[in-house]
Order: structure tokens, then C-alpha cells, then sequence
């Protein structure tokens, strides 16, 4: 049994970078034609350098998620270029955080704004085109803080569990046309945007304690069940979040097994 998403067509928003870019690398190495969306124009020149030594179909766009003209227009080019749209993979986000008494509106804002509205900006662009092929795949990031929040994360932690809950009702309203829509919740994975890889050793070691696969999560584990649920082998999957945290508090002392093992 293979994953086969040759000829089809994604986008992926915030894939200039981190776990955004491995998901389109990943998806593209599929034979999917990968429109990226990303805020900065750096990233995107890097990714259209990539794309081309590896000979790879695709396109880039600059553009703010946050924006319902910015979202239409993602979607208009992907449909412009590549004829269809298959899978649309919400992958920007931000993390900005505080305690509530100290938490600004405009951090606030910004996570709703981006973790949250441009999901939803982003898949009403792509509804029509998918309900006219009669097919499609919504795919979108949630965060284990959905399900246990940390000190100091309400908003993203609020912005997360609503990607989660938006999830549900579109798969919902997208079944009847053969469209499913799913999240995931990823757990610590080392990127620019939450700094793991910065901590001192004791800190990652607490950290690690919480794990039953006890190691850092990498983007290549993300995309790789984007691209399972990008496929028709995913078919009957859709309206719930799929947590890949490596067990993050399966058990209430992951720790346990690992010292009894030493």
C-alpha cells in the first residue's frame, strides 16, 4: 500500500519556513503541486530556489492569512495555475503569550487573528472550488495546548482550541460534498517560534519528562501525517483532532517507565 498524491494540488500557508516548509517539501516530493503563502518575501525567494533545483512544480504568493481579499486571492491563483485545489494545509500561526493580567489586546488579537481567523478565511476561499470538484482535503494546525494549555498561553492556547472546534463544524458542512477536514495537535517540536532548542539542558529534561516517546518532535513527524491525510487512504477520517505530541501525558509519569528502564 502507497500514498499517491501524484497530480494533485495544495497550499500551504506559512510554508516558507519550519514545519510549513517540510510540509510542502514533503508534499511536493509526492508529486503534488505546492502553491506556498507566506508573509515575508524571503522566504518565499528561498522556496522558489528550492523548488527549482529540485524540479519541482508549484508557486509562491505572497500574502496575510488575516485578510479575507489576501485568502480569495491564494485561492484564485492556486486555481488559476494548477486547475484545481486538492488540499489546503492551514499551517501559520503564531505563539505570543502572557498572563491574562498582563496580556495585551493586540497579542491577543494577533493569535485569534492568525491561528484562527485566517483558518477560517482561508478554508471558506477554498470551499467553493473543492465543492465543484466534488473533492478536497482541509488540514489544519491546532496545538496540544488545545488540550492541556500552559501557564501564560490563553490566547494561543483560546486560538487552538478553536481551530479545533471549527474543524468539526466544516467537516460537518463539507461532508455532503466529499470534502474532509481534520486538525492536528502537534507537541514540542524545536522551531524559530517557540524556542525549545534554547533552553538550558535541565529545562529540556523536564520537558522531555512529559513524553512517552521520549525525544523532540520534528516537522518531517508533521508532514508526514499531513501527507497520509492528504491521501485516499484517509478517506474515512475527518472532523477530529489527531494528537502527535509523542504522547504527551498518555500516562500521569511518562518519566517513570525510562527511569525503571536505567
Amino acid at each position: 500500500m502507497q500514498i499517491d498524491l501524484a497530480g494533485k494540488s495544495a497550499i500551504v500557508t506559512g510554508g516558507g519556513r519550519g514545519i510549513g516548509r517540510e510540509i510542502a517539501r514533503t508534499l511536493a516530493a509526492e508529486g503534488v503541486s505546492v502553491l506556498i503563502a507566506d508573509l515575508r518575501q524571503d522566504l518565499l525567494d528561498d522556496a522558489s530556489a528550492e523548488w527549482q533545483q529540485r524540479g519541482w512544480p508549484g508557486a509562491r504568493l505572497l500574502a496575510d492569512i488575516r485578510r479575507g481579499d489576501n485568502c480569495r486571492a491564494v485561492a484564485a491563483s492556486a486555481l488559476s495555475q494548477f486547475g484545481r485545489i486538492d488540499i489546503l494545509v492551514n499551517n501559520a500561526g503564531v505563539a505570543g503569550g502572557a498572563p491574562v493580567e498582563r496580556l495585551s489586546e493586540a497579542v491577543w488579537d494577533d493569535n485569534l487573528d492568525t491561528n484562527l481567523k485566517g483558518v477560517f478565511l482561508m478554508s471558506q476561499a477554498v470551499v467553493p472550488a473543492m465543492k465543484a470538484q466534488g473533492a478536497g482535503r482541509i488540514i489544519s494546525a491546532s496545538s496540544f495546548a488545545a488540550i492541556v494549555p500552559s501557564v501564560g498561553s490563553a490566547a494561543y492556547s483560546a486560538s487552538k482550541s478553536g481551530v479545533e472546534s471549527l474543524t468539526r463544524v466544516l467537516a460537518g458542512e463539507l461532508g455532503p460534498f466529499g470534502i474532509t477536514v481534520n486538525c492536528y495537535a502537534p507537541g514540542m517540536i524545536p522551531t524559530e517560534m517557540n524556542h525549545y532548542a534554547e533552553r538550558t539542558d535541565a529545562q529540556k529534561e523536564v520537558l522531555l519528562d512529559t513524553l512517552t516517546v521520549r525525544r523532540w518532535g520534528s516537522p518531517t513527524d508533521i508532514a508526514n501525517l499531513v501527507c497520509f491525510l492528504s491521501s485516499d487512504l484517509a478517506g474515512y477520517i475527518t472532523g477530529t483532532m489527531i494528537d502527535i505530541s509523542g504522547g504527551k501525558f498518555a500516562t500521569q509519569q511518562p518519566w517513570a517507565a525510562y527511569r525503571a528502564e536505567r
